[in-house]
């Protein structure tokens, strides 16, 4: 079972190396060299993200001139060759045993089209964390009951979700006309469709809480409640801005 690893990039030399280290590091620990591929998405960087990138040997780096999210994974999914497709973000870093819990549950279970999981941010506080805890507790609740209950949609974390290639074929790939926020959501609802999918606290990973930091937990977690309630029900985002931190916040 062959797995791409698509990794979107937009100014993200001072992370990228780390991502990527992580990525390599635990393919070689489960044993998957010549089964894995990882191709990072250079999307409109003005900084040096595809110098660092194309450093890494057997790191396939391609260019996606149009700056947004989704144009970003479209195009590293176009790209991969991989029956399955993580999608990752250059800010994560991959622990060991991901890839034995997704080859696990993939091929225990035909009719699953995507796995997700949790992002375990490690630069901020410990309290920080505990009410992010406590966010993704009530998203699962929430998740749980519209998925077994309503019938209605799924979940997906971006930046640490897993779909079969076949099944993001059948819907028709990303949705290039969403920004940013219910990207994830729109994907995790329309695969519902079609198979089932799992969003599970034993696939987390590493990533940076940067965004939750410069904005605020509340407001963050009120957002993409939102986001995700409307793109599940509406089916178009609630929001259609973002603050890019690359930009707009300089670290």
């Amino acid at each position: 079972m062959k797995i791409s690893f698509s990794i979107p990039a937009y100014n993200e030399e001072h992370r990228i190396a780390r991502c990527l280290e992580s990525v390599q590091k635990e393919i070689i620990r489960a044993g998957m060299e010549d089964d894995a591929e990882i191709i990072v998405v250079n999307n409109a960087s003005t900084d040096h993200t595809k110098e660092i990138a194309s450093g890494f040997p057997g790191v396939k780096v391609v260019d996606e001139t149009r700056k947004g999210l989704t144009f970003a994974r479209q195009a590293g999914f176009s790209h991969s060759s991989g029956e399955l497709v993580a999608n990752v973000d250059s800010d994560t870093m991959v622990p060991p045993g991901w890839l034995d819990t997704a080859v696990r549950e993939f091929g225990r279970d035909p009719g699953l089209v995507a796995l997700s999981g949790p992002f375990t941010y490690f630069d901020i506080s410990p309290i920080s964390r505990f009410w992010v805890t406590c966010f993704y507790g009530i998203g699962y609740a929430t998740y749980a009951f519209n998925k077994h209950v309503l019938r209605a949609g799924a979940m997906l974390q971006g930046g640490n979700f897993i779909v079969r290639r076949d099944a993001m074929q059948k819907i028709g790939g990303f949705d290039t006309s969403i920004h940013f926020y219910g990207e994830d959501t729109d994907v995790a609802r329309r695969l519902n469709e079609i198979g089932d999918v799992k969003w599970t606290f034993r696939l987390p990973i590493y990533a940076s809480g940067r965004r939750l930091s410069h904005e605020g937990i509340l407001k963050m977690g009120m957002r993409y409640a939102l986001n995700y309630l409307w793109t599940t029900f509406a089916k178009k985002p609630w929001s259609e801005e973002y603050l890019d931190i690359r930009t707009d916040w300089r670290e």
